[in-house]
């Protein structure tokens, strides 16, 4: 039998319902509502999907949204500038700043100087720390929204076998702290580790984010492991492939989740989540 499909769209669809409650009862109560800015530096395809993507859900739930476009050619100077006037301006409660950003620019500083109290995209040192401590105060979208979709299908993680293949700081390292959290036994894999076939086979849950189209294959998952795949490769036909074989893992998973509509949705969902929390300190 195949393994039940984790539908991100209606996980994120649930969430974003809950986003859309709160946010008009702090605009009845308090004439505020949460405010996001994105900034984009250059033209990079993805991140203007993205952020027009961001732009349209923070519409459909109430949230309001201002685009800094700068050209490729913006200093870092320049940009250090947009964010310190972002920092300082009441109305805005999130600060995105797309990623990849120009090389000329140094991406680390660039994430640093927002201030930690509108950081949603959970990246500041500050709310990392938080979130090691176990106190998170903005968790980062991606594994925060693998948490969300386990929570919503009813998975225990508590006890369960986790293997997290990738150690970015975006997704791998969260990730592993957040089922670490909710006590799972985590083991982070990565390009280096040996015998990865055999680590990933004793897996109740698999969390894939390497950015390799189709590399975790069925041989390599156990029969009724829970699989999460995060990648979002795009093939030589155009069309996009997870770093899951879907079609063949299927076959033996419990759960998994598909590519596209699987963890995708929500990225974008919990960092409108994340918008709406910060404004909800700010009134608190």
């Amino acid at each position: 039998m195949d393994a039940k499909i984790i539908d991100g769209k209606l996980v994120s669809a649930s969430i974003r319902e809950k986003i859309k409650e709160k946010t008009k009862a702090i605009k009845d109560k308090h004439s505020r509502v949460p405010g996001l800015a994105a900034v984009l530096v250059g033209e990079d395809p993805a991140s203007q999907i993205y952020v027009r993507n961001k732009r349209k859900s923070c519409e459909d739930v109430g949230i309001y949204s201002e685009e800094h476009k700068l050209p490729a050619s913006t200093t870092q100077d320049e940009l250090l500038e947009l964010i310190n006037k972002l920092n300082n301006d009441k109305k805005i409660n999130g600060i995105l700043v797309q990623l990849p950003l120009p090389k000329h620019i140094d991406d680390s500083l660039i994430l640093n100087s927002v201030s930690s109290e509108k950081d949603v995209d959970g990246f500041h040192p500050i709310n990392a720390g938080y979130l090691f401590e176990g106190k998170p105060q903005f968790i980062p979208c991606t594994p925060h929204g693998i948490i969300k979709m386990l929570e919503f299908y009813d998975i225990d993680i508590e006890g369960k076998n986790a293997v997290v293949l990738g150690r970015s700081n975006i997704v791998g390292k969260p990730a592993a702290i957040l089922l670490l959290q909710k006590n799972a036994t985590v083991t982070i894999c990565h390009s280096r580790t040996k015998n990865l076939e055999d680590v990933l086979k004793e897996a109740d849950i698999i969390v894939a984010a390497i950015g390799r189209a189709h590399f975790v294959k069925k041989e390599m998952v156990k029969e009724g492991a829970i699989v999460i795949d995060v990648g979002i490769n795009r093939l030589d036909t155009g069309k996009l492939a997870g770093d899951v074989d879907f079609e063949a893992v299927k076959k033996i998973s419990g759960f998994i989740t598909p590519v596209p509509g699987g963890v995708g949705p929500m990225t974008i969902t919990m960092l409108l989540w994340n918008t709406l929390t910060s404004l909800e300190k700010s009134i608190s």
